[in-house]
């Protein structure tokens, strides 16, 4: 893994996980447009802008805020093979002090579904959060229904922990979802020294 003090990259075997920046747009809304029916069914509602350039112009901005005040780790993963945009990893609602958490958020293109593109970079980011960035809980939430995420959740050693009622808005309605954590001291020695 790399990092330096200004610019965020996480290298693993067949990605490279970095901030998006404003290059990435074209890239970036080709696959979302591609995957939209894909995605919809387990996200919350996308504005009527959603795939602007303006849009992703505020969310690379909010990026890079994010990153500079410590409080997300938003990622675009890119297959380094040819440098193609895989899917999105976000730390998110990073907690210090007595909580040292934070909040895990992902979605994959429909092409790169179930190739493990996606483990690769929960596990990528769950040991930078761990070693890096010194926090202790990861926290990630899924539909119950949603068997694929829960399983790469469970694959990347995150364990079940309950049930949230109407936790987020999905698809304009407030919907239950699963609770999943990985504890930095239940990784019985999965975390590799940073």
């Amino acid at each position: 893994m790399i990092l330096a003090r200004r610019k965020l990259k996480i290298e693993t075997e067949r990605l490279t996980l970095r901030p998006p920046v404003h290059g990435d747009y074209r890239a970036w809304s080709a696959l979302r447009h591609q995957s939209r029916d894909f995605l919809i069914p387990w996200e919350p509602s996308w504005a009527e802008d959603h795939l602007s350039r303006k849009a992703f112009t505020n969310r690379v901005y909010w990026a890079q805020r994010s990153v500079g005040n410590g409080s997300a780790v938003p990622l675009f993963l890119f297959r380094r093979d040819d440098d193609i945009l895989v899917g999105a990893i976000t730390l998110d609602n990073i907690r210090r002090g007595p909580a040292q958490a934070g909040t895990l958020g992902y979605w994959t293109g429909q092409p790169f579904a179930r190739l493990g593109y996606m483990r690769e970079a929960i596990e990528a980011v769950v040991h930078y959060s761990f070693t890096r960035l010194d926090l202790s809980r990861l926290e990630a939430a899924c539909l119950p229904e949603n068997t694929a995420s829960r399983g790469l959740l469970e694959s990347a050693g995150f364990k079940y922990e309950g049930v949230a009622q109407s936790y987020l808005q999905i698809s304009g309605r407030w919907r239950t979802h699963v609770l999943y954590a990985s504890l930095r001291s239940d990784r019985r020695g999965k975390t590799l020294s940073g």
